[in-house]
């Protein structure tokens, strides 16, 4: 691993008495795919809610860019250059695909929605270079025949796309993807494996995955962290994941067994 871009240490978080995260030491280097497994429940969803703060920490630092963000506000985490999607779709479904796209650039563009709805001078400037940068992602995507379809009416896995579309449209260094290949079938999930990895490189970004699908997760990412009830019980690249016996026993309850790509 480089220079940390994201670093977690001793991240601990509890909801009425029950410790969903405990002590999490995490780091993401500049340009790296890491992964975040572990069983239902593991608390994977809940550190992505503190990155992003939605939750806040009951002790532990959260560092992005040598910056302390523990203390940050869920708005500003967007402009500091940290971006996200859900596990179920977040978006505007009674917009189009354009329309969100345009909406995930307002908070990082100069003055954002009030600027604009003020008329103010340069708005229809910086209107008319989102719509570029909307429009030019959309192709990326592949979703140029959907581009002024309303997005309720999209197939789940359609949405999925607009949805890390809206993300990467902020232009973010950090991408947070929670449970991307939901609803998606193996060819569909190696598809946006190539796809992610691809716009890691075409926009430099380093990008923290919580999956379920080993498969997936295998074959994309440089390292990984395991959880099991809120604790990290491993951490290394795909191989040493997969046949620490400490991983395949939360996995399967068997040491013997090797976890497997499912």
């Amino acid at each position: 691993m480089g220079a940390a871009l994201l670093e977690i240490k001793g991240l601990t978080i509890s909801f009425g008495g029950l410790v969903a995260v405990d002590g999490l030491d995490l780091a993401v280097g500049t340009g790296e795919i890491v992964g975040l497994i572990g069983p239902n429940g593991a608390g994977k969803t809940t550190v992505f809610n503190c990155v992003s703060r939605f939750y806040e920490p009951d002790r532990g630092t959260i560092r992005f860019k040598d910056r302390d963000i523990t203390g940050a506000r869920s708005h500003e985490i967007i402009r500091f250059g940290i971006a996200r999607t859900f596990q179920n779709v977040e978006l505007c479904r009674s917009m189009t695909t354009l329309e969100n796209l345009l909406l995930g650039q307002h908070v990082v563009m100069r003055g954002g929605v009030i600027r604009d709805g003020l008329r103010l001078r340069g708005a229809g400037a910086d209107e008319a270079r989102a719509t570029t940068r909307a429009d030019e992602m959309i192709e990326l995507l592949g979703l140029t025949d959907h581009r002024d379809r309303v997005v309720s009416v999209l197939p789940f896995r359609l949405q999925k796309l607009v949805e890390l579309g809206r993300a990467l449209v902020s232009k973010p260094a950090l991408l947070l993807l929670d449970e991307p290949t939901a609803g998606a079938d193996h060819r569909e999930s190696q598809a946006l494996a190539d796809l992610i990895r691809r716009m890691r490189d075409r926009f430099d970004l380093s990008v923290l995955v919580v999956e379920h699908d080993m498969s997936f997760v295998m074959g994309l990412c440089d390292r990984l962290y395991v959880l099991n009830f809120g604790r990290r019980i491993a951490a290394g690249t795909p191989a040493q994941v997969r046949s620490d016996p400490v991983v395949i026993q939360a996995y399967l309850g068997e040491p013997e067994r090797e976890v497997v790509d499912a």
